[in-house]
């Protein structure tokens, strides 16, 4: 008998089965002790949900090297009579995983896409000068934000609308982190290690947003994604025909620091993290 026949089958029974668990509830998790002046990252996160899809690396820098997490709800989804209800999931999902949280505006901004950009310039600009604020009310070591090709047009738009509050401020620096989850970049420089520990807590904070995996169950297919993302960082990171390695998960992501008004590329080729190791080693040019 064929042994990947029941390899197969046994994934498959795995999917079906974790329709069946719980959403949500589940309480907060252990998250160190951080000083109110520990220095801190921020997630600009596109919908309630992405931040802890993309957040193996920010989960990292919290638990071994004392970062504080700070999410940005920049939308809560595009149905109006969902966002009320889809930040309720957001801060529950936060709770557990140890983000902070915070909200833009209530319901979140509008229009934060390319369309938008074009035809309102007017809220754009509010929505820029909202996101200004918001840099300089939390100073940031890093910044997360999808790149500039992450097919969702909400994505993108935030990729713009995070880099145009920057280029308005004129004078930060820091690192910029650039996502993936939509669309896969065409250079990514950076694939970190997540151990199982971490993917389960990522794939559980997930489930708090219960709204949206009721419907579609992505968070089932989520450590799939993330062992994908070994198989293409492996050589798309490593260098084409490098070994892969040999851990099950990592996310991708785009290394490059910000300075005052554009990007600066900080090294050349690409750069893994293994599941072990301090995170903020990265932040070193």
């Amino acid at each position: 008998m064929n042994p990947y026949h029941d390899f197969v089958k046994g994934m498959v029974r795995l999917f079906e089965e974790g329709k069946h668990l719980p959403l949500g509830g589940f309480s907060p998790l252990p998250r160190p002790g951080l000083p109110s002046d520990a220095p801190a990252v921020l997630i600009f996160s596109p919908h309630p949900d992405d931040e802890v899809i993309i957040g193996g690396l920010p989960l990292r820098l919290m638990r071994e090297s004392g970062r504080r997490v700070i999410n940005v709800a920049v939308t809560q989804g595009s149905l109006k009579e969902r966002q009320a209800a889809r930040y309720e999931e957001l801060r529950r999902a936060c709770a557990h995983i140890g983000f902070e949280l915070v909200q833009t505006r209530e319901n979140g901004l509008e229009k934060i896409n390319p369309a938008g950009r074009k035809a309102d310039p007017d809220n754009w600009n509010a929505a820029v000068d909202r996101v200004a604020s918001i840099l300089r009310e939390h100073p940031a070591e890093a910044l997360f934000f999808p790149h500039d090709d992450d097919f969702n047009t909400t994505h993108i738009g935030t990729h713009h609308l995070v880099v145009e509050a920057l280029k308005k401020l004129g004078d930060v620096s820091c690192w910029a982190v650039e996502t993936e989850f939509w669309g896969a970049m065409k250079g990514p420089n950076l694939m970190v290690g997540i151990t199982p520990r971490d993917t389960t807590d990522l794939l559980t904070a997930l489930s708090f947003h219960e709204g949206e995996v009721r419907r579609n169950p992505y968070h089932l297919r989520m450590p799939g994604w993330l062992m994908d993302n070994v198989r293409r960082g492996g050589e798309v990171v490593g260098g084409q025909g490098g070994a892969v390695p040999d851990f099950p998960f990592a996310t991708l992501y785009r290394l490059r620091r910000w300075e005052k008004t554009g990007f600066r590329e900080t090294f050349t080729g690409g750069r893994g993290l293994p599941p072990t190791g301090n995170p903020a080693s990265l932040f070193q040019s």
